[in-house]
C-alpha cells in the first residue's frame, strides 16, 4: 500500500507544485509539502482497497504543520487529473478558512503597515541567530548573586548569634 500511495503522491506533486517535498509520515502515509503555498496535502492508507484517506491543511511560520482542515476518502483507480481536482478543491477550501476577512483583519488595533493581526496567540519561532545552549545552565552572574544572598544571610546570622553581649 505504501508503495502505492508513495507513487501516486509524486505524480500529484509534480501536477499541483513545481516546488514540493514528499515524504512519509509515521502513520503509514505520505505528505506532499507546498512551502512557497503554505500548505500540505496527505494521502494515509484507510483500510480499504485501493483507497486513500486526502487531508489537506496548512504550513505554519515555523515549518510545523496545522492540523487538517479538510478530509476525504479517496479512489486510488482515478486519474491523477481527477486526484489533482480534488486535491486542489480542498487547498482552496483550506485557503479560504485561513484567510481573516477584510473587517476582521482590521478590527482593534492596527498592527502596522504591511503586517496584518493573528487572532490568538502565534506559535513561538525559534531564533535562527542562537547558538546551542552547552552543558553549563547557570551564568556567572547568577553565582554572583547567589554569593551575596549567602553573605547577607552569614552576616544576620552572625548577628544574631556569634555576636558578643556587650556590643
Amino acid at each position: 500500500m505504501y508503495t502505492q500511495l508513495r507513487e501516486t503522491a509524486d505524480e500529484l506533486a509534480g501536477v499541483l507544485w513545481r516546488e514540493h517535498t514528499v515524504y512519509r509520515e509515521r502513520g503509514g502515509g505520505v505528505v506532499i509539502r507546498g512551502e512557497h503555498v503554505r500548505r500540505w496535502i496527505s494521502l494515509g492508507p484507510t483500510g480499504g482497497k485501493d483507497q486513500a484517506l486526502l487531508r489537506a491543511g496548512r504550513l505554519l511560520d515555523g515549518g510545523t504543520t496545522a492540523p487538517a482542515r479538510t478530509e476525504v476518502v479517496v479512489d486510488l483507480n482515478a486519474g491523477t487529473a481527477e486526484l489533482a481536482a480534488v486535491c486542489r478543491r480542498m487547498l482552496a477550501e483550506v485557503a479560504a478558512v485561513t484567510e481573516p476577512a477584510p473587517a476582521q483583519a482590521r478590527a482593534g488595533r492596527t498592527a502596522g503597515p504591511g503586517r496584518q493581526r493573528k487572532p490568538g496567540r502565534a506559535a513561538r519561532a525559534a531564533r535562527p541567530g542562537r547558538p546551542p545552549r552547552g552543558e553549563r545552565h547557570t551564568s556567572l552572574g547568577s553565582f554572583v548573586v547567589l554569593l551575596c544572598v549567602a553573605g547577607v544571610l552569614g552576616a544576620w546570622l552572625y548577628s544574631l548569634f556569634g555576636g558578643g553581649y556587650g556590643y
